[in-house]
């Protein structure tokens, strides 16, 4: 069995229709463990020791957020540029993460068709998360297709809230269970709701 970690950041979590539900059933999970980093850390003031123990007590991590800027709200930019030191999570002697899993779980405001070469965007999601990515590969890390949820503004009106916090439910027992087929979720472009392509056959999650 895996340990996940999810690390949450809206700094509006009382306006959040989408984000916070999403939390909510992180919560609930059994072998996940879910942390605010607006709660935990309202003055920005992160323990780092703390944070780079609980690193070191999961296999899994994932930044679950919605999508500012093509990028995570700010706080997480401060948790990365303070917890991922030189020699604890990169570098010759930095392999606290060597091997661990690591994704985004995001919401956007845009649909899908925003994300492509002739879309809005101009770039697929994942190109514009390349920068976790590209920290997640520095960090001898596996890094898997974003989960997402598009068009996030009108999924409640439109019914497709519960839909999309099952399908978290799922993706957060699969991994806890080892059952996600963690090569073909690194090659996908996205994870959606229709995540059985993923899943190992076995028992349902």
């Amino acid at each position: 069995m895996a340990k996940v970690l999810v690390l949450f950041a809206h700094p509006r979590p009382d306006r959040s229709e989408v984000n916070y539900p999403m939390f909510e059933t992180a919560k609930a999970v059994q072998g996940v463990t879910a942390v605010d980093l607006y709660a935990r850390y309202p003055d920005f003031n992160i323990d780092v020791d703390a944070e780079q123990a609980q690193l070191t007590e999961h296999d899994v991590v994932i930044f679950q957020h919605p999508l500012y800027w093509y990028s995570a709200p700010s706080i997480m930019k401060e948790w990365q540029d303070l917890v991922l030191e030189y020699g604890f999570a990169y570098g010759q002697h930095g392999h606290a993460l060597d091997d661990k899993v690591f994704l985004n779980a995001v919401t956007t405001g845009a649909k899908s068709a925003a994300y492509s070469e002739e879309g809005m965007n101009h770039a697929d999601l994942r190109s514009l998360l390349a920068p976790f990515e590209k920290t997640a590969d520095l960090c001898r890390m596996t890094y898997l297709a974003p989960f997402v949820l598009f068009g996030a503004g009108r999924a409640v009106e439109e019914g497709r809230l519960d839909v999309h916090r099952n399908a978290y439910d799922d993706l957060l027992k699969a991994l806890v269970a080892e059952r996600l087929d963690l090569k073909k979720a690194a090659r996908a472009d996205v994870l959606t709701e229709d995540l059985y392509e993923f899943i190992l056959k076995g028992e349902p999650v």
